[in-house]
């Protein structure tokens, strides 16, 4: 089971860093305009955020402190989220994009991922 934990977490923080750096892709993209910028740099922090905040979460000295930065790595996952799918509603990026695209699925299932991480680690703790 530890194997497969560890396995897990690799695999959880090169999705999360490859999220990362397509975001720092759309850089070009994005900073054409006034609000494009603004979003961009919104994206950008809570984006590469996301998985920095994991990476801590994995070290966590405590359950309490595992728990704690990853509702900080979800909370982070959702604004990205936002941030993507106003860009999409905007059509400041095509929504048939597949960066685009890639992004948006991988916000999703990261808000999936880390929130029933948080569920299960709570429910652990009692």
């Amino acid at each position: 089971m530890g194997n497969q934990n560890s396995i897990f977490r690799e695999q959880m923080s090169d999705r999360l860093f490859e999220f990362a750096a397509k975001i720092m892709k759309q850089e070009e993209v994005l900073c054409k305009t006034y609000s494009g910028k603004h979003i961009y740099g919104q994206l950008f922090r809570s984006g590469s955020s996301t998985g920095a905040n994991y990476e801590e979460s994995i070290a966590g000295q405590s359950r309490a402190d595992f728990i704690h930065k990853t509702q900080v790595a979800l909370k982070e996952a959702r604004e990205s989220n936002y941030w993507l799918r106003l860009i999409r509603k905007s059509k400041i990026i095509s929504e048939t994009d597949a960066d685009l695209k890639f992004l948006l699925q991988e916000s999703s299932e990261f808000i999936k991922i880390l929130n029933s991480s948080v569920l299960t680690a709570k429910q652990n703790k009692q």
